[in-house]
């Protein structure tokens, strides 16, 4: 039976803690640093977790207009700038194809922040439940749809093909890349600008995750907040950012003589219908996501060499994952290296799906796995090889990148080198 067909991933653009723009990024991980810091976005002394990885994002800088700025929220204008970016990584100009060039975004939160900041506006800082939407910006509306995300992307990509919003909580950023294969696949379009897009970081998000004690109440040294699968872990950090990802069919890349940084070869996705937050210790549900996203990548186990993990640093979800990845991979599981990023950059929803594959990406281009930081005191029931502390150059032809969000979903992707190397 023929593989399903892969996109080639031909540029890619990031806005993230730490590091905004490809290179800062990934000097960042690389270099085992982390951005996690005390929220300075608004006064974090009322609640229990007050740490983040901000973004230092200047709107200007990234080209946007005054104007631009004014009308658009936080996470919109981290898309516009990470598309930006893509593009010109792709040598793609704007509006080059319009009618086959398709747009996939990914949010879990939308517009957050300028909508608790119009709503703090409006009612008096909470005062009043009657509102006079006068003291409102005029385009208030464009916060309550996260549909604009696709549209100003679009814009910037002058894209007139398919355009979509994918929101799936934690996984929104692969499902979005996901979306994007899925319309290559099926033809609908030649070139998609896939990735996501969030910028939770406010009080309204800051109360819902205290509220579940989802996030670190670490604060001593917030350098040290975020520790996937170390025994002393208490929780995640919450943070901002986007990535996107230009992918192309390889027909339209091989005729433009695009240079391929790598194949998406296998997407897949499950929903464990069994609780809003809560997880099965076997890891079943993401395993059966990750047989399936191998299965279209026609990539066996042991042909993994790196895998990028959700590694959110909750004690439930470093365990589930663990468990997913040995029942998927077997025995290779204890060879193959395994490390969550988000102990540098911290968990920006929606959009670390999409931060993650641009890791892995740049993973494979340089022969390098980023490490897990802060991992200093191995937990027992993560018995994996996390790449602890420091960065490890190694062979990678073959990624596996899982994530896991509320409400049950799991994703799994698999990227590959676009000629892989002999062993």
């Amino acid at each position: 039976m023929t593989a399903p067909a892969a996109a080639a991933v031909t540029g890619l653009g990031v806005v993230a803690p730490g590091g905004v723009g490809v290179p800062a990024f990934w000097d960042l991980l690389t270099s085992g640093r982390t951005a996690t810091r005390t929220i300075t976005a608004f006064d974090p002394a009322p609640f229990r977790s007050r740490v983040a990885a901000e973004c230092d994002f200047d709107p200007s800088a990234a080209g946007l207009s005054p104007a631009d700025a004014a009308r658009l929220d936080r996470a919109a204008q981290f898309a516009v700038a990470a598309a930006r970016e893509a593009l010109a990584d792709a040598g793609i100009a704007p509006g080059a194809d319009p009618e086959r060039t398709a747009v996939s975004i990914g949010s879990a939160v939308g517009c957050t922040t300028s909508l608790e900041r119009e709503y703090v506006r409006v009612s008096g800082g909470g005062r009043h439940w009657e509102v006079d939407h006068a003291y409102a910006v005029p385009h208030l509306y464009d916060f309550h749809v996260p549909s604009t995300f696709a549209r100003e992307v679009a814009w910037t990509a002058g894209a007139e093909g398919p355009a979509a919003v994918v929101s799936t909580g934690c996984t929104s950023g692969l499902d979005a890349v996901a979306h994007g294969l899925a319309l290559i696949r099926e033809g609908e379009a030649d070139v998609v600008v896939a990735g996501a897009t969030d910028a939770p970081i406010s009080p309204i998000t800051a109360a819902c995750f205290d509220a579940i004690r989802a996030t670190t109440p670490s604060d001593g040294d917030p350098a040290r907040a975020s520790r996937p699968f170390d025994r002393t872990r208490d929780g995640f950090v919450l943070a901002e950012g986007a990535a996107v990802l230009v992918l192309e069919s390889t027909a339209h890349a091989a005729r433009r003589g695009a240079r391929v940084l790598a194949h998406v070869s296998g997407a897949a996705n499950r929903c464990n219908a069994f609780h809003m937050t809560g997880l099965r210790p076997d890891g079943r549900e993401m395993s059966a996501a990750i047989d399936d996203a191998l299965a279209q990548a026609r990539t066996a186990p042991e042909d993994i060499d790196y895998v990028n993990a959700h590694g959110s640093g909750t004690k439930q979800n470093d365990r589930h994952e663990t468990a997913a990845v040995k029942r998927s991979l077997g025995h290779h599981a204890h060879a193959v290296p395994v490390s969550s990023i988000k102990s540098m950059v911290g968990h920006s929803l929606g959009a670390i799906g999409s931060i993650e594959l641009a890791a892995c990406v740049l993973a494979m281009r340089d022969d390098v796995v980023p490490p897990t930081a802060n991992l200093t005191e191995p937990d027992p029931e993560c018995d994996l090889d996390y790449v602890p502390l420091t960065a490890r150059d190694q062979r990678v032809d073959t990624v596996l990148s899982v994530g896991s969000g509320f409400g049950g979903f799991q994703t799994a992707v698999v990227l590959t080198r676009p000629e892989r190397r002999p062993s």
